[in-house]
């Protein structure tokens, strides 16, 4: 479903990947470890297409990133904060991006808010949310459109534990219905709790491989 074959990326002078090779199947959650700097959003950036300068194969859904498909079909994603219209409700801002695409309509966009405990009702701005409530925004704008693919950075940074907790189990659902979920965390509970392995980074290559069962 998700495949990087050995995938290289230089920005200047500096080698912000190196030889990267992963891969991540149908139903199978897999992680991206290690500390910041070592590359975990650079390559979630490339798989997502922001990136096509790099060297070496990157596969979504059978589609080659940059040859076959500017950007990956069929995948939601949250890269860094989420960006939204900051005057705008998140609804509105929600209901715009199903707009492009018109594969969902507003009860999709009001039952995905509500999953992460945001009131689609709610007229407040974007610009007056705190960091919890735009980062559950940028969850349900990744899952309301029901994508095969999860490409997930830091999705539960500013969230509560009681929200935390909530994200996760919403998560484990769409894995457990066959998405294949990418998730990058700084938590390794959440890893552990989440996916069946692990890449370890460190400064632009994968040093490590494991089941995370062997994090207990």
């Amino acid at each position: 479903m998700v495949s990087m074959e050995n995938v290289s990326l230089k920005i200047k002078d500096r080698i912000i990947l190196d030889s990267i090779c992963l891969e991540a199947g149908m139903g199978e959650a897999v992680g991206l470890v290690g500390g910041n700097g070592c590359g975990k959003t650079m390559a979630m950036k490339c798989i997502c297409g922001f990136y096509r300068r790099f060297s070496g194969e990157i596969r979504v859904l059978g589609k080659r990133i940059g040859k076959e498909a500017e950007f990956p079909p069929e995948t939601g994603f949250i890269i860094e904060t989420p960006g939204f219209i900051p005057y705008l409700s998140g609804y509105e801002n929600l209901k715009l991006l199903a707009d492009v695409k018109k594969l969902i309509g507003r009860e999709e966009v009001e039952r995905h808010m509500e999953l992460v405990g945001l009131d689609p009702k709610e007229k407040k701005s974007v610009r007056k949310y705190s960091l919890g409530m735009r980062q559950r925004l940028g969850i349900a704008q990744a899952l309301m459109e029901d994508p095969k693919v999860l490409i997930l950075d830091e999705p539960f940074n500013g969230l509560d534990k009681g929200m935390a907790a909530k994200v996760r189990d919403v998560l484990l659902a769409e894995k457990e219905k066959g998405k294949t979920i990418l998730l990058a965390s700084h938590n390794e509970k959440d890893i552990a709790y989440l996916c069946d392995r692990t890449y370890e980074l460190d400064a632009g290559k994968i040093v490590g491989e494991r089941e995370t069962w062997e994090m207990a």
